[in-house]
């Protein structure tokens, strides 16, 4: 078991050889889904198990929601707790959709055409929830919460209204109670496959998702007022052909992990490896996650996420790599779970105080910032 251990740790050592190098000590949180709508409420969790559908074996059908204001406010004063060296907080580079499907003019067009409601709108539905956009603003100026652009809404467009179309038992089940997709009733293999934007199964599948996703980076300026200069491809599908077009519109940076799946045919997928600073042929550079801070997903079996966390860090910092955290934010809801916002947020104390210590010169960025840095360098190799 020890080896097995060691080979892992052996193993990151060596993913980290590649790409650029600095002896800051940069550390940058990322953490997706802000504004998907996932598991709508509890009540709507409890509907679910009683319906048959095991959401309680699934991190992201058992946690995920809008945080609530109140989980939003809990998070935001943890964050100011803390500075670096510089003075700087702790910045969660929030990868947002900006959309949800508007299930009401769905349903009365009689699933003919798709129509979505912007994230404010959604927000606007939801009693705990109404103050949520002032304050991701608030955040903003506090410089604690910095959107960037995930997806349109998180949710295949084209599968959703198929399925709903052919009468679909599990996702019609879903859609009365307003999720994107659901799950399969009495089964977890597949988990929710609904929620997976960039998927397609053919050429005009392509150009469609592709068209979303640019509509939807226009949305995110018009929400926000400044364009987003980084993107996350959601669950990490994304083709290549896609990049001129994003570049297009001011898209310099790709956060990820080391491989991003191309849709090739029949559900398969061909495998892109990268790692941070790699360029592509338009020079947009690639920003690679190597730390993990997952303490709500519990598939990973993970059973000390801050004692992961740290030890992520130190590979990193040993290897001259910033430190770049994905901690997504089904950690930060409370609304589903209290307990679940909770036990994240004394472990995120634990984490920043520990990190804080062990490396006082500790440097917090946003992505956007840490590609800026990179692009300055040129000549790294």
């Amino acid at each position: 078991m020890n080896s097995i251990k060691e080979l892992k740790r052996i193993w990151k050592y060596l993913l980290s050889i590649q790409g650029w190098r600095t002896k800051r000590k940069i550390v940058v949180f990322e953490s997706d889904d802000w504004g998907s709508i996932r598991m709508p409420s509890e009540n709507t969790y409890e509907k679910c198990l009683k319906a048959g559908y095991p959401v309680d074996k699934i991190s992201y059908e058992r946690y995920d929601s809008l945080l609530s204001s109140n989980d939003l406010e809990l998070l935001f004063d943890l964050l100011c707790r803390f500075k670096d060296k510089n003075g700087n907080h702790p910045i969660i580079t929030a990868n947002c959709v900006v959309a949800n499907p508007d299930f009401e003019k769905i349903k009365r067009d009689n699933f003919n055409n798709y129509y979505y409601e912007l994230i404010t709108d959604t927000f606007k539905r939801y009693p705990e929830h109404i103050y949520n956009f002032r304050l991701w603003q608030e955040g903003i100026v506090e410089k604690i919460f910095f959107p960037q652009y995930h997806a349109r809404e998180h949710l295949n467009v084209s599968m959703f209204m198929d399925a709903l179309r052919r009468n679909n038992q599990d996702v019609h089940f879903g859609f009365d109670n307003q999720m994107a997709g659901c799950i399969k009733k009495g089964t977890v293999v597949e988990g929710n496959i609904y929620v997976e934007p960039t998927n397609y199964d053919s050429a005009e599948d392509k150009e469609q998702k592709l068209k979303i996703y640019l509509e939807g980076l226009d949305l995110f300026e018009k929400l926000f007022g400044y364009r987003s200069e980084t993107i996350i491809p959601p669950n990490y599908i994304w083709s290549p052909d896609y990049d001129k077009s994003v570049w297009e519109k001011g898209v310099k940076f790709i956060q990820g992990i080391r491989k991003y799946r191309e849709p090739i045919s029949n559900g398969k997928f061909h495998y892109h490896p990268v790692y941070t600073g790699k360029r592509n042929a338009l020079g947009q550079i690639y920003l690679v996650r190597n730390c993990i801070f997952e303490p709500s997903m519990f598939n990973l079996d993970i059973k000390d996420p801050v004692e992961k966390c740290l030890s992520d860090m130190a590979i990193a910092f040993k290897m001259h790599k910033p430190a770049v955290i994905v901690s997504h934010r089904l950690n930060y809801v409370g609304f589903i779970d209290e307990n679940n916002r909770d036990k994240t947020l004394k472990l995120l104390n634990k984490l920043l105080e520990t990190a804080l210590k062990r490396w006082p010169d500790i440097e917090f960025m946003r992505s956007d910032q840490l590609g800026v840095m990179i692009n300055k360098e040129v000549n790294y190799k």
